[in-house]
């Protein structure tokens, strides 16, 4: 086994709690820390130190990882824990930011001299509470051997892609495998309001495509949720996925591209969270097909 860490985890809502939990069952300790405390206390019986401060959460840490809503939440809790850090501490930056967040992100951590990693994660909470996540990683060689312990309790797979974690380079490719999942996830609940307006069946629809290079687990899983009324808890929540599609969409601004499809699925979600369906998993876009929300 790896030496014992000190890890803190700011942020436990879906995604950080189960990061928090499986770095606690590979033998770390965790201090946990989120603004609710209510959503971090279960982590207690998985071992976990629910602390009240961020300051408190990283003092004498050896890894901070932050898991939060997005780059100015991160930036406001960095402020708050700064009493608390010390020069070397390694900080896995692990929520989905805009480009342009992770500059300023890495600018703080060279002011506080912290080894800063661009980290964010591909996966939902099913693959986070197994451990399973893919984990995309960018930052300094000389800190990997603090981070690697708790990369391989979060995550199956890392993807290193670069030693500068300034230069967004894990980031840049999780908007990119972002645009896709979205992509994918407003055009199957589109599938499925089509397919009842006209009469079809849905499950005529999957045998036609079953077993072919149209055909998706990932669109089934998807469809699942929807036909079945599985929406909560959610995998990932709808309000969520819709600020990592306007990230996607500023990103391809910024550098000369129009991403129709990725406006489209943002403005798609933003009315479904409209109609009541915010915290629901990110598949119940589907709705946004309806002037009148059906009862999910």
């Amino acid at each position: 086994m790896t030496d014992k860490l000190t890890v803190s985890v700011l942020g436990t809502g879906i995604m950080g709690a189960a990061m928090a939990r499986n770095i606690a069952r590979a033998g770390h300790v965790v201090r946990a820390w989120n603004r609710t405390r209510a959503k971090a206390e279960p982590l207690a019986s998985d071992g976990a130190q629910v602390v009240d401060s961020p300051a408190e959460a990283v003092r004498g840490a050896d890894v901070v990882l932050t898991m939060l809503y997005d780059g100015p939440a991160v930036l406001q809790v960095m402020r708050e824990a700064a009493p608390g850090l010390r020069p070397g501490t390694v900080w896995a930056q692990s929520t989905t930011v805009g480009i342009d967040s992770v500059g300023e992100l890495a600018g703080f951590a060279r002011e506080h001299g912290l080894a800063f990693y661009d980290a964010p994660v591909l996966g939902t909470r099913e693959p986070a509470e197994a451990g399973q996540l893919t984990v995309l990683a960018a930052g300094p060689a000389e800190g990997r051997d603090t981070i690697t312990p708790v990369f391989d309790a979060v995550g199956a797979r890392t993807m290193w892609l670069g030693e500068d974690g300034a230069e967004a380079g894990a980031t840049r490719l999780k908007l990119v495998a972002n645009s896709w999942i979205l992509a994918v996830t407003a055009a199957g609940g589109e599938v499925l309001a089509l397919a009842g307006a006209l009469g079809v069946d849905p499950a005529n629809f999957f045998d036609l495509v079953g077993g072919g290079p149209l055909d998706m687990g990932y669109l089934r899983a998807k469809a699942e949720l929807i036909l079945h009324d599985k929406l909560t808890p959610a995998s990932f929540a709808l309000a969520t996925a819709e600020k990592d599609a306007r990230l996607i969409v500023r990103a391809g601004e910024t550098n000369g591209v129009r991403l129709d499809v990725a406006a489209a699925t943002a403005e798609r979600m933003r009315r479904a969270a409209g109609q009541g369906h915010a915290d629901e998993d990110m598949a119940a876009a589907y709705f946004a097909s309806f002037d009148d929300s059906p009862t999910s």
